[in-house]
C-alpha cells in the first residue's frame, strides 16, 4: 500500500514544525560502527546521538 501525496505532505508539514534538522557528515564507515552500536543498546542512530550529545553538554556543564 502506497502513501497518498495528502499523507507525504501532512507528514512533511507536520516535522517542518515539529523538528529541527541539521546534516551531520561521517567518515565512510564510520556510520556503520555508529549503528552497530545504537543497536546493540536498542536505540536509533538519530536517539544514539541525541543522547550522546546531552550527555556530553551535561558533563561540559559540570566542569565549569
Amino acid at each position: 500500500m502506497s502513501v497518498s501525496k495528502a499523507q507525504q505532505k501532512a507528514v512533511a508539514k507536520y516535522e517542518a514544525k515539529a523538528y529541527d534538522k541539521t546534516l551531520v557528515r561521517f567518515p565512510r564507515g564510520e556510520l556503520d560502527i555508529i549503528r552497530a552500536h545504537a543497536d546493540g543498546k536498542g536505540e536509533s542512530v538519530n536517539g544514539f546521538i541525541l543522547r550522546s550529545i546531552r550527555e556530553t553538554m551535561e558533563r561540559d556543564s559540570s566542569a565549569e
